[in-house]
């Protein structure tokens, strides 16, 4: 299931990138990461996509908002908003 909710927020996320207002990206160093980024000019969204049990620990997520400073952080599912509120809302939304 995880892996159908990672693909389903990509997949929405992706579709707004096509008229260049924004690009998506992924970032990982070393066993740390963040499912997805959005940027927009200096705009940064940190996007961790969850499903099970709540995580104990968002340690990529927080290694990430320490060195970059987004704008905002993310959790869709588990211990966040839900897949259904995310996807029913503009990306544009996630970026103001």
């Amino acid at each position: 299931m995880g892996r159908l909710t990672e693909s389903a927020v990509g997949s929405h996320l992706l579709n707004a990138t096509v008229g260049g207002d924004c690009e998506l990206f992924y970032w990982r160093e070393n066993n740390r990461e963040v499912d997805f980024v959005l940027r927009r000019g200096k705009k940064l969204v940190a996007i961790e996509v969850k499903s099970g049990k709540k995580p104990a620990s968002l340690s990529g997520l927080d290694e990430f908002a320490n060195k970059f400073k987004p704008t905002k952080s993310l959790i869709i599912g588990t211990g966040g908003f839900s897949l259904e509120r995310f996807l029913s809302t503009p990306v544009e939304y996630w970026l103001s």
